[in-house]
């Protein structure tokens, strides 16, 4: 009798010795990675609660950072600029796994089914396929556009069919490389113009847009037709007038396309390029408060959120997309390097780097209504991203 006592005793302690190990029963679709860029560490966060869950530490030069997600969202992959490539548990509140595959890494993506994450790297110019699980690098696709000479890889975007699109900035050209099979990767290759310094993929997949750094323009490729080659729109916008100094180079993603248009930064510009996507052919300008780097659509498209370069980058600005004009200027803090929607938009989260703070705002009302204390924050990447494409 008292063996079995004892017997039942020893099990129940071992039960909650278990128990003790594993995470909270939860969900992970109201989660998120700030990117906390001095420390090199990331905060977990719901944007639920408004809260921090947990800091992750330990995970090299976030200087430059991107996170991409498991399909189920409880994985957060971070691509630091000093090519590391962490797997951080957001439920547990740790690194998984972290290995080191590159020199310097501005990003990377997942797979359409999850099983694969792709970095995209300045040095060595190329891409490199791992294996989403364990980390273990299946391929790489050097960027080699001539004998010896490799190029900087920017704007990587999954695509369907276990494809994934980037440009090659040195090079002058779009890849889209298959990796069906991730060991034998495939792929084709396309002029773009001079100098692609990052890319958007329409939420549908269809179309890859690049911007150009050396001329006018923009290099748009349809990926439904992809033998008809890159197609120059915007050709002529800048043209006779006298260039700006360019204070940061503008981010172009996914987000800035809304209610069948595209809300696109001029480099080196006080405006945002407003492009029809039936023809892409520009249709407005919209005056703004100085040279944008983000241009940001709210989920449901009846807003565009703007922050800028140095040094007017304390202020964002919000466009109404039916008038097509600014409605409202934000001053949330000093240096305002990010903006994130929550899935439905009824909020957006923006860093403030120098103010070392978050701030949360109403995107009704364009009130704040939360902040959170952060390190040097950056990027604000939330789990949803995970089921979007070119994310």
């Amino acid at each position: 009798m008292r063996r079995g006592i004892l017997a039942a005793a020893l099990a129940g302690a071992a039960l909650l010795a278990g128990c003790a190990t594993q995470p909270a029963l939860r969900g992970t679709g109201d989660l998120g990675l700030v990117i906390e860029r001095a420390s090199g560490q990331v905060a977990v966060v719901s944007h639920t609660s408004r809260e921090r869950l947990a800091t992750v530490a330990g995970l090299g030069d976030l200087s430059h950072a991107h996170v991409t997600y498991s399909r189920d969202g409880r994985y957060g992959y971070v691509f630091g600029r000093d090519g590391g490539l962490t797997k951080v548990d957001l439920l547990r509140g740790r690194i998984e796994r972290r290995i080191v595959q590159a020199g310097n890494s501005i990003g990377g993506s997942i797979s359409q089914d999850g099983r694969l994450v792709v970095a995209q790297n300045y040095d060595p110019g190329g891409i490199k396929v791992f294996d989403a699980e364990t980390l273990e690098q299946l391929a790489e696709v050097p960027a080699e556009y001539a004998p010896g000479q490799r190029s900087k890889v920017v704007g990587l975007a999954d695509l369907p069919g276990q494809r994934f699109v980037y440009a090659l900035f040195d090079a002058g050209e779009i890849w889209v490389t298959d990796l069906s099979d991730p060991r034998a990767p495939k792929t084709e290759r396309y002029k773009a113009g001079r100098q692609p310094y990052d890319g958007l993929v329409t939420p549908d997949g269809r179309y890859f847009i690049a911007g150009l750094f050396g001329e006018d323009g923009l290099a748009l490729l349809d990926l439904w037709h992809p033998e008809r080659g890159v197609r120059k729109i915007l050709a002529g916008y800048g043209r006779g007038e006298e260039p700006l100094p360019v204070y940061k180079m503008p981010h172009l993603r996914g987000w800035a396309v809304a209610g069948g248009r595209a809300y696109l930064p001029a480099i080196g510009r006080h405006e945002v390029l407003v492009v029809d996507t039936r023809d892409w052919q520009e249709v407005a300008r919209i005056p703004v408060h100085s040279q944008p780097v983000f241009v940001m659509a709210r989920p449901d498209g009846r807003q565009v959120w703007v922050n800028f370069a140095f040094p007017d980058n304390s202020t964002v600005q919000v466009i109404d997309t039916v008038e097509n004009r600014v409605t409202d200027t934000l001053v949330p803090g000093r240096t305002i390097l990010h903006m994130e929607f929550t899935p439905r938009g009824e909020a957006v989260w923006v860093s403030s780097r120098d103010d070392d703070k978050v701030v949360v705002y109403d995107t009704e009302r364009r009130e704040a209504v939360a902040e959170l204390a952060a390190a040097n924050p950056s990027g604000i990447f939330f789990t949803s991203r995970g089921v979007r494409i070119g994310f």
